[in-house]
């Protein structure tokens, strides 16, 4: 059955209070548990302060910020709120703001690694309706890039294969369902992670067509949340033969660990 745009929000909540029933208690992470892992990516995890703390299963998240569809468009303001959970990945997103002075809503699904994305205007007017294997694979880079950027201490159990370029570079495979998808992440001296790149990912603006550009993340004024750190400030970039496209930049407002 197909949902109508209304239910966006119900669907949302829906979605998640299911997730929210498969938790499990967590343990502690130590150091024997970040070992397997190269060096930065342990480097980063002391960092953020992830040692002696509680394994994450899930994380919710909410961010304001300004978004664009096109490079020649103005920036418009967002809310988003999103849940995360790990062990079965799953990504539940949703997002407020106006399009041409129209209120438009978006709802991204990724569950049993298969993603759908749907948008609409006014909660009456559908205007994208996305799924398929493209769009399972780029979903499947974006719950890599949270789980790198907001969630590093779940890195200890994902399914990774890593590859260590420097002391301050590393290259990821990550695997989830059908998809294997792969990653450059950076760090700086500090142990910070400054910089995601990805070429599998794929732009589309109406769910239909699909260009492949690298897609990058970097991400940066590092703070502390409930004991955690984690980059306040990040945006969304499109490496475009004619130049970055930044159509996203993110401020994080409120993030929440092994939600319940």
């Amino acid at each position: 059955m197909k949902l109508l745009p209304r239910n966006y929000k119900s669907v949302f909540k829906t979605e998640v209070a299911k997730a929210l029933q498969l938790q499990t208690s967590p343990g502690i992470v130590t150091e024997q548990d970040i070992k397997h892992l190269p060096e930065p990516v342990q480097k980063y995890l002391r960092y953020v302060g992830a040692i002696g703390k509680e394994k994450i299963h899930s994380v919710k998240l909410e961010f304001t910020g300004g978004f664009k569809t096109n490079p020649n468009n103005k920036y418009e303001k967002f809310i988003s709120i999103q849940y995360n959970f790990f062990g079965s990945p799953k990504r539940f997103f949703y997002m407020k703001m106006p399009m041409m002075g129209i209120p438009c809503y978006g709802l991204h699904v990724y569950k049993e690694g298969t993603a759908s994305m749907k948008i609409n205007l006014s909660s009456l007017i559908e205007v994208v309706d996305a799924i398929g294997e493209i769009m399972n694979q780029g979903e499947t880079v974006t719950v890599f890039n949270d789980l790198c950027l907001m969630a590093p201490a779940a890195l200890i159990d994902a399914d990774i294969k890593w590859q260590t370029i420097d002391k301050l570079i590393v290259k990821a495979n990550y695997k989830n369902g059908k998809s294997t998808i792969s990653a450059t992440l950076y760090f700086n001296e500090a142990g910070e992670l400054i910089n995601f790149i990805s070429t599998d990912r794929f732009l589309s603006s109406d769910g239909k067509t699909y260009l492949n550009y690298p897609w990058s993340t970097p991400a940066m004024n590092y703070k502390d949340f409930n004991g955690r750190k984690v980059p306040a400030y990040g945006e969304t970039i499109w490496q475009m033969p004619e130049g970055d496209f930044v159509y996203g930049k993110f401020n994080l407002k409120s993030i929440e660990y092994n939600c319940k």
